[in-house]
């Protein structure tokens, strides 16, 4: 049976490049690169390549990327680095709705702690106001973190006027969540105009254990993990070289990779919806039609559950989310889905799509085709649709 992977959000294959570069340094180079003596100064020399890597992706300078264990991790230094740094300038963070947990989370536990925190509404696309944002500053406001994309429902922000604003209206730092987004779109630090930024190189095809940070020179932050001065000092421990040389070439592929990316992804996109909402009733695109990932797709369809789809749709070889993967186990509708207004039972039949370099038009066809016999089939034991169709026919339509 051909397995299609639709579920790359939750990871993606690594590139044989990315393996290759990473396999010497398991071994051979296995020096530490804060040691001073010859079987440091190949691990060490890697560390520095990578580190560029990454700053060229973001137009970055070497010295503000700092290498993470996972882009979780970048959020949560970012958050609360911040939060612990600042909290003699105050203590009033502002966050959209649509966060992922680990920005939601990150400031629900600071809360705890005495801090304060507002989150900015979305519209019906999941779209952040700017004006909403300028609106929710307060003097107090020690940081603005607003996600590139939605991990979920893909919606493009418009970071760039949101940190304009930010800067222009308050003393906060501005930081954008772009673990989902990067290396699928620009994510330029210098054009967004942010103070900080966090990727996640599993998601654009390098290893999984490695995150980016980005930090703007002369930002300052408070470590989350004390001990050496690894990181230049914001990021103790042992530097996981193998990992974050996977993470540099991942970079280098997708700065030079992006534009053929987008146009290789954009048509399987196109036709996977089309498939989907020509082929089906009552089903709906959730996040803005054409502000929105190349590589994403959220659909609810009426009447069931999305898990059950996905179950359906992996006995003949489609892998698919419900969800985000750290949403998925959880059953109870999605705070994306909410915040965009989506009612939470027909929150249940959602159906998350997220393509790869590797997925075809072929693909997109097999799917159109296998998707309505199964939406058919899981409708003809949905309750609800029964108690639908016996309205509608007792209404004679």
């Amino acid at each position: 049976m051909k397995i299609i992977n639709f579920d790359h959000f939750a990871a993606t294959k690594m590139r044989q490049e990315v393996k290759d570069a990473m396999e010497p340094y398991f071994i051979a180079e296995y020096g530490n690169p804060q040691s001073i003596h010859t079987l440091s100064d190949e691990p060490r020399e890697a560390l520095n390549k990578a580190r560029l890597q990454a700053a060229e992706l973001l137009n970055a300078a070497s010295q503000e990327v700092i290498f993470t264990g996972s882009g979780s991790e970048s959020n949560n230094l970012a958050i609360k680095g911040t939060a612990f740094a600042r909290m003699d300038k105050g203590k009033h963070i502002v966050v959209s709705k649509i966060e992922h947990f680990s920005v939601l989370n990150s400031v629900k536990s600071l809360a705890k702690l005495g801090f304060e925190f507002s989150e900015v509404s979305v519209d019906k696309y999941g779209s952040v106001d700017p004006q909403d944002v300028k609106n929710t500053l307060r003097k107090d406001t020690i940081l603005v973190s607003i996600t590139q994309a939605s991990n979920e429902i893909g919606t493009i922000q418009d970071i760039k006027e949101i940190s304009k604003i930010v800067h222009e209206n308050s003393a906060a730092y501005m930081h954008t969540d772009a673990n989902t987004s990067c290396g699928f779109m620009e994510a330029d630090v210098k054009e967004l105009g942010v103070d900080m930024l966090s990727a996640a190189p599993h998601r654009f095809y390098g290893p999984k254990g490695v995150g980016l940070f980005y930090l703007k020179k002369g930002i300052r932050i408070m470590p989350l993990i004390d001990g050496g001065i690894q990181e230049f000092g914001r990021r103790a421990g042992t530097e996981n070289i193998p990992a974050i040389v996977g993470a540099g070439v991942a970079c280098e592929l997708a700065k030079n990779e992006l534009k053929d990316r987008t146009a290789h992804l954009l048509p399987v996109q196109k036709a996977i919806k089309d498939g989907a909402l020509g082929g089906l009733d009552e089903v709906y695109l959730n996040g803005h039609p054409e502000k929105r990932l190349p590589n994403n797709l959220n659909f609810v369809v009426k009447y069931i559950e999305g898990e059950s789809m996905l179950m359906w749709l992996n006995n003949i070889g489609i892998m698919v989310a419900s969800g985000s993967a750290c949403t998925s186990k959880i059953l109870k509708s999605s705070h994306i889905l909410n915040a965009i207004g989506v009612d939470p039972a027909l929150a249940q039949g959602s159906l998350l799509i997220s393509l790869g370099e590797d997925n075809t038009l072929e693909d997109a066809e097999y799917f159109a085709k296998e998707l309505p016999p199964i939406v058919k089939k899981l409708r003809e034991m949905s309750p609800l649709y029964e108690e639908v169709m016996k309205k509608n026919k007792a209404a004679g339509v």
